[in-house]
Order: C-alpha cells, then structure tokens, then sequence
C-alpha cells in the first residue's frame, strides 16, 4: 500500500475533544445545546444512526431528545411535532432522519423546519447561504470531507477536484465546498461520457456515488487525494465504500477508508452544527 491513510476516526475525536470545551464553556453561560431526532419507521440502519447521534450527545455534553414514530405515522402528524420543536425554546437543532416512509413528503417535512433550527442544512433557505457562501450550518458529511482534508494537509484551492454524484446531500454541497476554497470543480454523474477520462484529471477525487468497489485504479491519477463517502456492502457481506481500496491504494497519495473515514465525521459535524444553532 502506497497511499497516505486518513484516518476520520482520529480526526473526529480531535473535533469532539475540541466541542466538549466548546459546550462545557456554554454551560457556565447557562446554555445547553439541544437536539431533538426524529425517526419514523424501524428501518435498522437509520436506527443505528439514531443511536449513535444518541451517543455522541451524550458524550459532548448536549442534551437531546429523540421521537420514535411508528411507520404509519401520516404527514399531519409529523408536521404537527416538526411544529412543536420549532417551538420548543430547549432545542437548538431538529433532525428527521431520512429516508420517510414512502407515503410522507420528504420536501415538504424539510420545509417545515425552522432554518434555524435545520442542523442538517437540508432547508432551501440554507442551500441558498451555502451557494452564496454566507453560511450557518453546511450538511454534514460534505463538511465533514472539508475538515479531513484539512487535517490531512490537502491544498484544494488551484487543484482539479471530481465529484462523483449529484445529490443534494453530498454531491452539490461538495462541489460548492470545494468551490469556496478555490478549487477547479467538475461534478461527474451517471450521464457523464468518458468517465474514467474525467476522473483521471482530478487531484482530489471524491466519490458519492453508493456503488460498491465502483471507483477502480484506472480511474485515479498517480499521485490523487481520494475521498470515499460511499458505505456499502460486497459480494461478501463486508461493508466496503464507492472505492476499489486494495486496488486504488497502490495509485492515490492519500485515501479515506470505509469504515474509518467519512463515516466518524459526519455525526461529528452534527454536533458542530447543533452547537452553532444554540449559539444563536
């Protein structure tokens, strides 16, 4: 193996270390940042993520407070509690874990949520700040990425950056992250011609794409920082990321694992938000 390891769990608990302070020095001023998770359904994953924002409260010192739904829960039901937590004056951050049930509104439980109080930074009113570059809170993996990049000593402004994957979640906020440091952007998708041609280019290569092992070696310029926020599973069961990372290695200066890379950082970054939200 010839690429750098970042490591996102050593990153992360740098931050939170940080963030203790942080709430610990709040508290003195009589401010406790709050958090309240909704989750409807039993879907498992969304319940491990569940519980581990649960955890991560728990260990910086915020207070939370979760909401298990049960599946049938109709749109007016959950607007209704969206509506009470934007109301509540002891929480700072509304988080609806997603995906709903496929009766209910994504879009429209996003909008019912107090741009103020969105620590996923989901709300139109905050994608807009994003774009413009006069931000609160930005979402949280794409955030994430930047904070890895950072503390792995990789210059983005001037440098060719790919992204693979235009979701709103990942793919768009990233661009736009990579952008405001000065970065030479091209979003990649699955319409993009030449593929592999596009990708080569890139010194930073991030890859959202939620396919297994799809980024191969051939893909990565010699020498490429390469950003894995994919979180899959093989032909064997075994979570793996967007990226070949036995293969990739032997290419990239510097890769992210999966587990270890993206993953720790993204509720850390929750918590940064839910943080900056009390802040207010």
């Amino acid at each position: 193996m010839n690429a750098k390891l970042i490591d996102g769990k050593a990153v992360s608990a740098e931050l939170r270390g940080q963030m203790k302070a942080e709430v610990a020095a709040l508290a003195e001023e009589g401010i406790t940042p709050g958090l309240a998770v909704v989750l409807v359904g039993e879907d498992p994953a969304s319940q491990v993520y569940v519980r581990n924002k649960e955890k991560a409260c728990e260990e910086l010192g915020i207070y939370s407070e979760k909401y298990l739904l049960p599946a049938q829960t109709t749109q007016e039901e959950l607007l209704a509690l969206v509506d009470k937590l934007n109301g509540k004056p002891d929480i700072d951050g509304i988080l609806v874990q997603l995906p709903l049930p496929g009766h209910l509104d994504e879009k429209a439980v996003i909008a019912a949520i107090s741009p103020e109080k969105d620590v996923d930074a989901f709300h139109a009113q905050n994608v807009g700040k994003i774009m413009i570059g006069n931000y609160k809170f930005l979402p949280c993996t794409p955030a994430g990425v930047m904070e890895l990049l950072r503390a792995a000593q990789v210059e983005v402004s001037g440098r060719e950056c790919v992204v693979i994957g235009r979701s709103n979640i990942v793919g768009k906020p990233m661009a736009m992250l990579l952008l405001h440091q000065n970065g030479t952007v091209t979003i990649c998708h699955s319409r993009t011609r030449d593929l592999a041609e596009v990708t080569r280019r890139a010194d930073i290569l991030v890859a959202a794409v939620g396919k297994a092992k799809f980024v191969t070696a051939d893909m990565v310029k010699q020498g490429a920082t390469v950003i894995d926020v994919g979180m899959n599973r093989d032909e064997n069961g075994k979570l793996c990321g967007d990226v070949d990372f036995d293969a990739v290695c032997e290419v990239a200066g510097a890769i992210t694992p999966v587990p270890g890379g993206v993953g720790p950082m993204t509720i850390t970054m929750l918590m940064k938000n839910t943080i900056a939200a009390a802040k207010r």
